[in-house]
């Protein structure tokens, strides 16, 4: 069995987040901005040291692309976490703008 982090989703109008809470307050986190209905730009990935090496910020940008999959959107990954993750990546492709 193994212990997926619980990966929380906030949004408003235009922005939005991921995030992942642990103990005393931590919280690890993916923004977002959106670009009308068929776009997200993720612009900051943050994962405070309570968490590191335990691959959240990778769990965190495979949600976005999931969650883009299912909703038919398309992601700019501005972030450069989230850059070299789609580079690492090519599965994700299908998501990423300009590869249509």
């Amino acid at each position: 069995m193994t212990d997926e982090p619980l990966i929380g989703f906030e949004e408003t109008a235009g922005k939005g987040r991921y995030v992942v809470r642990g103990a005393q307050g931590a919280e690890a986190q993916m923004t977002f901005t959106k670009i009308g209905l068929s776009q997200i730009i993720i612009d900051h990935t943050e994962v405070p040291d309570a968490f590191r090496g335990q691959g959240i910020g990778v769990k965190l940008v495979q949600r976005a692309v999931e969650d883009a999959r299912s909703s038919g959107k398309k992601i700019i990954p501005l972030c450069p976490f989230a850059a070299a993750q789609f580079r690492r990546h090519p599965e994700w492709a299908d998501v990423l703008k300009g590869r249509e």
